[in-house]
């Protein structure tokens, strides 16, 4: 684990505990037991690439450690997930992902709720899950899928967070950054694998992580290739290699009209 994710979950132990103060586990869990009606992730994805587009989760991400502000001008979540869901009224997202990260990411559990308010796309909790309460929160907050990251998680925090998401009717995204966090996230059911082609250590994005670990993925799971989508080049290296699912933020939160940007990149 490298020292900005060794940080970022420890800042989020001390979240989870001061959560647990405002809301104890068994309120939290009443309220997300509550929820009814998600949305099918996996399916918009699925059913995107069955029409032969990608299966794009547009992100709405404001700022990251490394880069810091990314979107430096207007910030209206809703606009943003409305842009996505249109794209140019022919390639547009299949889902949302929307970061709820604070004090690392300047995210928002009011972003994710306005943007899944403003739309129809199923979307994402782009967070950093510790405990299992975040998964109630989760669903509390409206998301229909949870992301799990194996650098932050042993292999039984991520089968009984897994487990409480499926009981939930929330998807599970699983993010690995190599071989090893693969082979541990496919003894998971869920179908949808993330491959994180930044290095935890160096930061350096390469394209070649998605390609060099594609073949471990069992046929009947869903790739989904994260960081580093820049160019249309990019999308079509990887739709070549037979990878027609992506995570994207940062080129379309820099674009003014980040919809336009997405339906450009996946044209």
């Amino acid at each position: 684990m490298s020292d900005i994710l060794k940080q970022i979950c420890e800042v989020k132990v001390q979240e989870v505990a001061a959560a647990k103060k405002r809301m104890p586990l068994a309120d939290m869990r009443r309220d997300a037991e509550s929820r009814v009606l998600t949305r099918d992730f996996a399916g918009a994805l699925r059913a995107k690439i069955a029409q032969g587009q990608a299966g794009v989760i547009a992100e709405i991400k404001k700022a990251s450690p490394s880069k810091g502000v990314i979107r430096t001008g207007e910030f209206i979540p809703a606009d943003i997930a409305q842009s996505y869901a249109f794209g140019d009224g022919k390639v547009s997202a299949a889902c949302l992902s929307v970061l709820t990260d604070r004090q690392f990411f300047q995210g928002s559990v009011d972003y994710l709720k306005q943007a899944r308010a403003s739309c129809s796309l199923p979307v994402l909790r782009k967070d950093f899950m510790v405990d299992p309460y975040q998964i109630y929160e989760s669903r509390a907050m409206g998301a229909d899928c949870v992301l799990l990251i194996a650098a932050c998680l042993d292999d039984a925090q991520m089968a009984e967070m897994e487990q409480i998401a499926q009981s939930l009717d929330m998807a599970v995204l699983v993010e690995v950054h190599d071989g090893a966090e693969l082979e541990r996230a496919l003894k998971l059911a869920t179908p949808l694998v993330g491959i994180n082609n930044r290095n935890l250590r160096s930061f350096e994005v390469s394209l070649q992580t998605t390609l060099a670990l594609q073949k471990q993925v069992p046929a009947d799971r869903l790739l989904v290739t994260e960081s580093g989508i820049a160019s249309a080049a990019d999308v079509q290296t990887l739709r070549d290699a037979g990878i027609h699912a992506f995570l994207v933020g940062e080129t379309f939160m820099r674009a003014k009209e980040p919809g336009e940007a997405l339906a450009e990149l996946f044209a």
